[in-house]
């Protein structure tokens, strides 16, 4: 099963969706696609899809999923990588009025950087980044909330 997520954002991101359903028209989605859409309005015949749910059945979807593809949200990417999942990453972008700026695009720079996710720029090369993610073995991902806890601590400890 693919997962799309496409996060709590209070602007529609019909983008992604319309790239995933012409994949699926195509044939190179044969598989069961489910959608988190949110605020965004979009329909298709060959993918279930949902506004939102509550955060422990979005978690037994996530690991469920074979693959996820979702906006460049930092808590749903490090959801995502922390299960281990195969993620394709597209950044919300200002210039189609789906976030105010483009800091998903920066977000999304960051993890593919470091091999935890495969970044989508360009939703017309979802066929390519499929062929990729049957490849990709994404690094581990290992949280750095520990040592940020550890400094903040530090610092307080030395005020």
């Amino acid at each position: 099963m693919i997962l799309v997520l496409l996060g709590t954002q209070d602007k529609p991101f019909e983008r992604i969706l319309k790239a995933v359903a012409k994949q699926i028209d195509k044939g190179n989605i044969k598989e069961k696609v489910v959608a988190q859409i949110g605020c965004t309005l979009f329909e298709h015949k060959k993918m279930k899809t949902f506004d939102f749910m509550p955060k422990e059945e979005l978690h037994k979807l996530m690991d469920k999923a074979r693959l996820i593809i979702t906006h460049g949200g930092v808590g749903t990417i490090t959801e995502c990588i922390s299960k281990g999942k195969k993620v394709i990453v597209v950044p919300r972008l200002k210039k189609y009025a789906e976030h105010t700026n483009d800091h998903q695009l920066q977000i999304t720079k960051e993890f593919a950087m470091k091999d935890y996710v495969l970044p989508l720029y360009d939703t017309k090369n979802l066929s390519k980044v499929l062929e990729k993610v049957k490849t990709f073995k994404p690094v581990k991902y290992e949280s750095n909330s520990e040592n940020f806890k550890n400094k903040i601590k530090d610092y307080i400890d030395n005020i």
